[in-house]
């Protein structure tokens, strides 16, 4: 439809990668207007984790539409917010022996990264946060300073001062512990480097190019965290919720950070809403003192409510963690299959990447893949890994045929080329 070009200005992305029009959608497939089927790889770009029109989330919002429930309630009480809240304790919190509080913020991830940072300064009285190479954050201002890719800082004509970057772990190569590079840092009076008030970090990069951070290194990095009085931020908006096998990504380092994000998945069914949790002795919000228009998003509190029972038990978590099996064996062999290509497999749970040496194959293959009937999106500094999020409650025989289809994509890209 030309309307899209006619109308809509030039900073739409997605519909550029996947130019057709998309009328329905169920589970882990999409169908444009004419009625092709894609299998979707793309998930929303995570905001989707339990598949499109998931039926009983969908159910649910009816049920509560039907029953003429408070849609917009800015942060007023409603039934919807208590349930919400109690169903997150119970099934999260509780039995993970976690306290926190949880603040509402704006409805995308970008506005609870400003709030997290915005509280981590108030706490500390220190303006300096921590950011790492290939992070990724959000594009207002005070996200965009902690978001390291200049393609989206360099448009951006602000102060971006108050932030100094590091190196994420296996940045220098595997043998180079960053965490030490850190401290010499924050120690040296002379390196130029204020003491930080806290430091931002995800655990997976998933816009950086599913750069999956150590155990151990992120364990040192809250120790770090400690010796220095800093905040310990995790940014969860992306590969939360269950993406990584895991409720909160975090957890298999069973490190506790002071501040945690969430959005995407947390509506369960891609509806805004995005959350911080604080530690209860760090809440020292005034009332009012960070607010928005948007933080009662009620249809998102029914949704995300319904969707907490899907960790009720080890089920899907368990089901995660064999799929995630299966797509790394797959992907390892398709790199053993290409290795001229130079790949590289790595990833967690339901998020993997597989990078390509060169950004202008990795690139047609994305797009051969959407030819044949695949959403999948591209990620890195320089879009050369390709990136699977599928739904968590992906078919296994869904997810296979989606990775034969880029088997079949790499194939066609390297036979034209070869006949070019």
């Amino acid at each position: 439809m030309k309307v899209f070009e006619r109308l809509e200005s030039q900073v739409r992305t997605y519909s550029r990668s996947f130019p057709a029009v998309f009328e329905k959608a169920k589970g882990s497939f999409l169908y444009d207007a004419q009625g092709k089927r894609y299998i979707d790889f793309f998930c929303g770009a995570g905001s989707l984790n339990y598949g499109h029109n998931n039926p009983a989330i969908k159910a649910a919002i009816l049920n509560y539409l039907k029953s003429d429930g408070v849609v917009h309630g800015l942060d007023m009480a409603t039934s919807a917010k208590g349930r919400f809240l109690e169903q997150f304790e119970s099934v999260i919190l509780a039995p993970r022996g976690m306290e926190y509080r949880i603040q509402f913020t704006g409805p995308t991830g970008t506005n609870a990264v400003e709030a997290a940072l915005k509280l981590a300064r108030k706490i500390k009285k220190r303006s300096n946060i921590i950011a790492f190479t290939n992070g990724f954050h959000g594009l207002s201002s005070g996200s965009l300073a902690v978001t390291a890719r200049s393609f989206y800082r360099n448009e951006a004509f602000i102060n971006r001062s108050n932030v100094s970057f590091m190196p994420f772990d296996g940045y220098f190569g595997k043998d180079t512990n960053t965490i030490d590079y850190i401290r010499q840092f924050i120690e040296d009076g002379s390196s130029g480097i204020d003491l930080p008030a806290a430091v931002i970090v995800e655990t997976v990069q998933a816009e950086g190019g599913v750069r999956v951070a150590a155990k151990k290194w992120l364990q040192e990095l809250q120790t770090l965290c400690q010796e220095f009085d800093m905040l310990l931020i995790v940014d969860d908006i992306q590969v939360g919720c269950g993406r990584t096998g895991t409720f909160f990504s975090f957890e298999p380092a069973q490190i506790k950070p002071e501040l945690v994000i969430l959005s995407k998945s947390i509506s369960g069914f891609g509806l805004p809403m995005s959350l911080v949790l604080i530690k209860p002795a760090l809440d020292q919000w005034e009332p009012g003192e960070h607010t928005g228009t948007f933080r009662g998003n009620n249809l998102a509190f029914v949704s995300g409510t319904e969707a907490l029972r899907y960790w009720e038990n080890e089920c899907l978590s368990d089901a995660i963690k064999q799929k995630s099996r299966m797509l790394a064996d797959i992907l390892q062999g398709l790199a053993e299959r290409y290795p001229h290509l130079d790949p590289q497999a790595r990833g967690a749970g339901l998020i993997h990447g597989f990078e390509i040496s060169s950004p202008q194959i990795s690139q047609q293959v994305a797009r051969e893949a959407f030819n044949r009937g695949l959403i999948i999106e591209l990620c890195g500094a320089k879009d050369n890994v390709l990136k699977f999020i599928p739904a968590l409650t992906i078919e296994e025989e869904v997810l296979q045929e989606g990775l034969e289809v880029i088997d079949q994509s790499i194939k066609s890209v390297l036979q034209k080329s070869a006949g070019a």
